[in-house]
């Protein structure tokens, strides 16, 4: 399991789990975040590696948890 101390989420990473928490698409978050869709999947792919997940939603409740997202 991810060391909680030892995780650190980019601010993008951030935005695209809080955007994907209010059930937007990544087509969506990347209209808000002025992003391609490809990008946002890197940055939660990121996220999702970092925190050892193997879902989006699995990653937002868990940076949730670690209060990685506010």
């Amino acid at each position: 399991m991810a060391d909680p101390q030892g995780v650190v989420l980019s601010e993008r990473e951030r935005q695209c789990l809080r955007w994907g928490e209010e059930g937007k698409s990544s087509w969506a978050i990347g209209v808000i975040l002025k992003v391609s869709e490809n990008t946002v999947n890197f940055h939660v792919k990121n996220a999702m590696r970092k925190l050892e997940t193997t879902s989006r939603t699995q990653c937002v409740v868990k940076a949730r948890r670690l209060r990685l997202i506010e």
